[in-house]
């Protein structure tokens, strides 16, 4: 057959309605073979005989005459019939319908289409049921079993294959006490399912009608039947699977249609075509075979298993050795970071520990450069303390002693020891050696006061004049008191020493303390000295640098340390009327 100069027409014969899946789906694989095939340029059309419901002579004849006037102006190229109804309508009626068109018939066998005697012209894309193979799939998996039951309807489609399954299950049968369920009502059906002895295989055929002529769809009426089976069912259809048997030896619908296609493919293309046989495969149900505890390792080879379960290796394999992996990599980091951490957290504890031991020496320098003005101010309030006492000795040698007097000294005493006390008090802070950081939160304004007490007889034996310009609100930061007034004491002792070329009125140290507009808290200390070449403002903060004959360049790098130990900043610079400022920023501590 030689198609020129049009699309070739290609009709698709359903011999049931649509809702018969089996034939649905073999045409639906023609349709999209066909189209995939011609790339869509192809005319295809499809007809729905419904012969189940309506299989009396009239209505054939009246469908007949209906299709032969629909195409009488668009006469199909290639006829496909799916299944044996359709294939006799086509047969008969091919003349007046599509008289030059090849036929293709499709779903029984060799022997039904031999029993039809179609005519030699028709090509088959047969299939073969073999309802022994689907027997021995059971056997295999129900070895023990000793009842055998096949199912079939009452309509004369069901009764051909009961009669075709009758001759071929004759020898298998002989090993088992054997019944065939027809003719009967589908509830009779039901009942008689859930009857079965649990060693029993049933085999179910198809079920267009029960005996009171009700119609069906095979699988819902197979569905219906295994809801209340007390065996397991088998069956030779691929559409039974999903509606409650196990599984059986069948050809897919979809390969049914695919060898239809090709067939009409060849035919349209003029190429020689002959009978083919659709390919046959087992599949089974992975949860009917669980329903009823039956070994998938039972199965014949190459079964296609459906609906299985996959174990969570099969299902997540990949994200599992991904989990692992990334669970190693975050172990190995994390244990990594740990001994990171440790290693880091050791090197601080030592950093602190140098640290402390560091600014104990310089409280110690300290101390000792102060010490003749600590001796001087301790000397006060002790040679005050020792006049108070003689002057009272005389006066209660007297004759008339003044009591009044007498307890005047008396306070006056106790107000020396207690400035003495203040200045040993003052000596051992700066004396006292720790060995951890004593955080605590405290006002930077008293801190500055304190240190200014400290340098007051430093200041005086030198000549300088102390001022101090404190804001007037505190100023609470976080660190620890004495480091922070080491701080000071460091800035100060450099700026009295930076003015020791300076006349002895121009001599004057500035401690200010102030709140930024960052919300941190600045401490500056000014001088009036010679102040710091530009060139060296970057340098003097480095540990062993100096700009004086006799320093050791330690006390502002030991400053430097303590301030950005409690997160602050230290910065140094010019004063345009002359002299240095030195400005300390520290955090302000949150106090809620």
């Amino acid at each position: 057959m030689e198609i020129v100069g049009r699309i070739p027409r290609v009709l698709i014969l359903y011999p049931y309605d649509e809702r018969i899946a089996a034939t649905t789906a073999a045409g639906e694989a023609v349709r999209t073979r066909l189209l995939d095939a011609t790339n869509g340029k192809i005319d295809l059309f499809s007809e729905f005989l419904d012969l189940s419901r309506f299989p009396e002579t009239k209505h054939v004849g009246r469908m007949a005459v209906y299709l032969s006037a629909k195409y009488a102006d668009r006469r199909p190229d290639v006829v496909i019939a799916l299944g044996e109804e359709s294939a006799r309508f086509i047969s008969v009626n091919c003349k007046d319908l599509a008289e030059d068109a090849r036929i293709v018939v499709a779903g029984f066998s060799r022997s039904t289409a031999e029993e039809i005697d179609l005519p030699k012209d028709v090509i088959g894309a047969f299939s073969e049921f073999h309802i022994v193979k689907t027997a021995e799939m059971a056997r295999g998996l129900q070895p023990e079993a000793r009842n055998l039951f096949i199912i079939g309807g009452s309509s004369e489609f069901d009764r051909s294959w009961l009669a075709t399954a009758r001759a071929d299950l004759a020898a298998f049968s002989k090993d088992y006490e054997t019944a065939y369920l027809t003719d009967l009502t589908i509830d009779e059906f039901t009942k008689r399912a859930a009857e079965f002895p649990i060693d029993s295989i049933v085999l179910a055929l198809t079920i267009f009608k029960d005996r009171t002529g009700r119609n069906f769809i095979p699988r819902e009426a197979i569905k219906q039947i295994s809801k209340s089976a007390s065996a397991p069912i088998y069956g030779p259809y691929p559409t039974y699977i999903d509606y409650g048997v196990v599984g059986g030896n069948v050809v897919t619908f979809e390969s049914l249609g695919m060898t239809a296609a090709n067939l009409a493919l060849d035919a349209i293309a003029g190429k020689p075509i002959s009978h083919r046989e659709s390919p046959q495969t087992y599949v089974a149900d992975a949860r009917q075979l669980q329903r009823w505890g039956l070994s998938d390792k039972n199965l014949p080879p190459d079964t296609v298993l459906l609906f299985k379960e996959p174990t969570f290796w099969e299902q997540y394999w990949f994200v599992t050795v991904a989990a692992l992996a990334v669970i190693t990599l975050q172990g190995t980091v994390i244990a990594g970071l740990l001994i990171e951490r440790r290693r880091r957290r050791a090197a601080e504890i030592e950093s602190r520990r140098r640290l402390l031991e560091v600014v104990h020496l310089n409280q110690s320098a300290t101390a000792g450069a102060l010490s003749a003005s600590i001796a001087h101010e301790l000397n006060q309030p002790l040679g005050a303390i020792r006049s108070n006492a003689e002057a009272a000795s005389v006066i209660l040698r007297s004759a008339r002693p003044d009591l009044d007097l007498i307890e005047q000294i008396l306070v006056d005493i106790q107000d020396d020891d207690q400035r003495a006390h203040d200045v040993i008090s003052r000596l051992r802070g700066l004396l006292k050696k720790r060995g951890e950081i004593d955080w605590q939160e405290f006002d930077l304004n008293d801190v500055a006061s304190s240190a200014i007490r400290i340098l007051r007889g430093e200041a005086e034996r030198r000549g300088v004049e102390v001022s101090s310009n404190r804001a007037s609100r505190k100023l609470p930061v976080r660190a620890d008191r004495v480091h922070v007034q080491q701080v000071i004491l460091n800035l100060a002792i450099n700026g009295m020493d930076a003015m020791l070329d300076v006349g002895g009125t121009e001599r004057r140290l500035t401690l200010e303390t102030t709140l930024t507009k960052d919300s941190e808290v600045e401490l500056s200390v000014s001088d009036t000295g010679r102040g710091v070449p530009d060139e060296q403002l970057a340098s003097i903060f480095q540990p062993f640098y100096t700009t004086k004959p006799t320093g050791t360049g330690l006390g502002l790098s030991i400053a430097r340390a303590i301030v950005e130990t409690y997160g602050g900043k230290i910065w140094a610079a010019n004063r345009p009327e002359g002299g240095a400022v030195f400005r300390v920023v520290l955090p302000l501590a949150r106090t809620g």
